[in-house]
């Protein structure tokens, strides 16, 4: 029995050995690519600051948006019953399993001048396509599912009877959420808003599909990086270690809180 969990184990070690490597050891060989000579001159390139700024700047709007939208729906799937949940479901799941590609096209279709809404808009003098406008849509659309499914598990995990206990000792179901649903559910809805933000920072095919590619408007990082490759492969390598390095310190972070926040 001994050698057979010994072996299990083993096995287990291994596999998580190799998922590793395979995951570090590319990111590991892009980072040694950075020319450390010349990284202060490339931290002051107007395309690697613009870009960071650009993606900021928008994932501080989008990331919000993301949690707004996407709370009520993460609940609703959590904690009721209702005809077309499954329907509901996957429509969730849907920008996650499409090419981000397809769903930039999308978007493009739906807020093109001569779209249904991009129509309506124009005749209002809003333009959509090609604006930073584009890129929040772009990042929400590929973010939110990230941050429902985790959110939803949040809310699923809260335990029933103490929600019972607060409406029986009188308080409302508004107060009820607010008071022991959202902070029992608090975990699951940070590391959803904590995906969310990780994935529309690093979004490109559906931004450069539907947004485009204008430096300081709709440039963001991840474009930048391709642009950056094809114009100047050291460019682009820093600014990508640059997105690795910041998008770990605060997976990791975040992590860390987590652990040693209150249950």
């Amino acid at each position: 029995m001994d050698g057979q969990l010994t072996a299990r184990n083993a096995f287990l070690v291994l596999m998580a050995a190799v998922f590793v490597a395979f995951v570090t050891v590319p990111l590991v060989c892009m980072v040694l690519n950075v020319p450390l000579a010349r990284l202060g001159r490339y931290l002051h390139d107007p395309m690697v600051v613009q870009s960071l700024w650009l993606t900021l700047k928008t994932t501080a709007i989008s990331v919000p948006i993301v949690v707004i939208l996407g709370s009520p729906i993460a609940y609703l799937l959590a904690r009721r019953e209702f005809p077309g949940k499954q329907v509901l479901d996957a429509l969730v799941d849907l920008p996650m399993s499409m090419p981000p590609v397809v769903m930039g096209f999308a978007l493009l279709m739906t807020f093109a001048p001569r779209g249904p809404i991009g129509g309506l808009l124009r005749g209002m003098g809003i333009e959509v396509v090609f604006t930073t406008t584009a890129v929040i849509i772009a990042q929400v659309m590929m973010a939110a599912p990230l941050y429902v499914k985790a959110a939803r598990t949040g809310f699923e995990n809260v335990d029933d009877s103490l929600l019972r206990a607060s409406l029986v000792l009188g308080a409302s179901r508004w107060r009820t959420f607010l008071r022991v649903t959202l902070p029992l559910a608090a975990g699951g809805v940070i590391t959803g808003t904590i995906l969310a933000w990780a994935r529309a920072a690093g979004e490109f095919c559906a931004t450069i599909t539907f947004a485009g590619n204008l430096p300081g408007v709709t440039q963001t990082a991840p474009v930048a990086v391709f642009v950056g490759v094809n114009r100047d492969l050291s460019v682009g390598v820093t600014l990508a270690t640059i997105l690795l390095a910041f998008s770990f310190a605060v997976l990791l972070g975040a992590r860390i809180l987590l652990k040693r926040s209150p249950r």
